[in-house]
């Protein structure tokens, strides 16, 4: 059985995905190893959960690419770590709703290319994304 063709489009968004996943993967793994004080407490090994769940996006994005027949990127969106807590929260927020954003957007293309497996891959990684960003959001408003 042939593979499916993918659009340049497709394979661009999903590099633009997989670096994506690349840097919150890093991100917030960094971010679980400086956080400090009681606030760090509270954040730090959620941050490391979310972290590994980026990184197991990251794979299967890269895996679904390279099907595809494109070339996965290696290298992460640039990584913004923050001074504390606070602030760690407020980037990640602004990084997960870029990527409800973007993976909304690749969903569409993926319906409108017949492309079922892309389109429920990201489903399913949007679902966690809401997730991360629904745990962010909630920190701020306590």
């Amino acid at each position: 059985m042939a593979k499916q063709t993918v659009s340049e489009k497709m394979v661009e968004l999903l590099n633009k995905a997989i670096a994506r996943e690349l840097q919150v993967a890093i991100q917030y793994m960094w971010q679980h190893v400086i956080a400090i004080g009681f606030d760090g407490a509270v954040v730090s090994p959620e941050l490391k959960s979310i972290a590994i769940t980026e990184m197991k996006h990251a794979e299967a994005i890269a895996e679904r690419l390279n099907y595809l027949g494109g070339i996965p990127t290696t290298k992460p969106s640039p990584i913004e770590l923050g001074t504390d807590a606070r602030s760690m929260v407020k980037l990640n927020i602004k990084a997960e709703e870029e990527a409800i954003d973007m993976y909304k957007g690749i969903i569409k293309l993926a319906a409108e290319e017949g492309d079922v497996t892309t389109k429920y891959l990201f489903e399913g990684i949007l679902k966690d994304e809401e997730q991360h960003d629904d745990y962010f959001t909630t920190l701020l408003e306590k």
